[in-house]
């Protein structure tokens, strides 16, 4: 049995910070605690749901990127296992429309350690990667309403701009305690107080002010979107001036269909490109819709890259060096 579409839209975010938060969901919706845990199992072994977890700032604890390599086609499929390897990669896609046609992001400890394994990638499969820089956010939500049939996505919500931010090796612990999930088990915060060596009550309390302050930009369940219908995704650049770049982006981050929009930097001469806007639609005609309206708003030099394959897709890891090296 699979976990009905309605426990989805109530738990991708605001996932409760309580002892017992599944039979408090398992309450709020009709069903006991078990029930609850065995649908999400269910799902989770079925690969439709990812993981329940944090999604984090980027460049606020870590740092991150969006990369993309120019394969050949025919060794796509090989250097896209390469990249997927590697444990600093938690997405990874082809996609069509552009010679650039192998997209990954890759996250660290910091920014020395990124460099140093975009480096290592372009040793092992032969290809530099294009590291394109997050320069701001103008809408972020990777959260997809299921249970309306043509509200793909929920309210637009200003983005909070934090400063990057030093943890103390406790609060790095419980980082790389939540890059696996949250553990399906009657009383999960305290399985994270073990693996962290916090108290229950510290762990909570640190959720609780990440969420606060913007640090946490989701707290729940993180959906395999394809799982769900959402197979008609592009993305879509364009080349903007300078002093045009944020009121487009600002505009095109309240289209519905549109999931992520941010300025990134041009990599000259390979990439002239420096806003980006990411489309996830459940059928062609949604995707177009969401084309037609970017064409209406802005003429500019620009590339639709439609997803084709999704090669690897989970949490971003930045504790993971932090855990090998102590």
């Amino acid at each position: 049995m699979l976990a009905p579409r309605q426990i989805y839209d109530h738990i991708q975010r605001g996932f409760p910070l309580l002892e017992r938060p599944y039979q408090h969901i398992g309450a709020t919706l009709g069903y006991d605690e078990q029930t609850v845990l065995e649908l999400l199992a269910q799902d989770l072994e079925a690969g439709r749901i990812s993981r329940i977890g944090a999604i984090f700032a980027p460049n606020v604890i870590g740092a991150s990127t969006l990369a993309a390599l120019a394969v050949p086609p025919e060794q796509l499929d090989r250097v896209a296992q390469q990249i997927s390897a590697r444990t600093a990669v938690s997405h990874n896609y082809g996609r069509s429309g552009h010679r650039y046609n192998l997209w990954f992001v890759a996250g660290a400890r910091n920014r020395t350690m990124l460099d140093e394994e975009l480096t290592e990638i372009a040793a092992e499969t032969g290809y530099a990667p294009l590291d394109l820089r997050l320069e701001r956010e103008f809408h972020v939500d990777l959260g997809f309403t299921l249970s309306a049939p043509h509200s793909p996505h929920r309210s637009r919500r200003a983005v909070t701009v934090l400063q990057p931010q030093e943890l103390s090796e406790d609060e790095w612990r419980l980082v790389a305690a939540l890059e696996a999930g949250l553990p399906l088990t009657p009383r999960p915060y305290a399985a994270l107080s073990l693996a962290c060596h916090m108290s229950q009550a510290e762990v909570v309390a640190h959720l609780t002010k990440w969420q606060e302050s913007g640090l946490i930009r989701r707290f729940g369940v993180i959906l395999n979107h394809r799982r769900f219908g959402y197979v008609h995704n592009s993305m879509c650049v364009w080349d903007l001036p300078a002093d045009r770049v944020d009121a487009i982006g600002e505009r095109f981050a309240q289209l519905p269909q549109v999931t992520l929009c941010y300025r990134r930097t041009r990599r000259l001469p390979h990439w002239p490109y420096n806003l980006f806007a990411m489309v996830h639609a459940r059928d062609a005609g949604e995707l177009e819709q969401a084309l037609t309206a970017f064409a209406r708003e802005e003429s500019a030099p620009h590339a639709v890259l439609t997803s084709h394959t999704c090669y690897k897709q989970r949490g971003t890891r930045y504790a993971y060096a932090q855990q090998v090296t102590q």
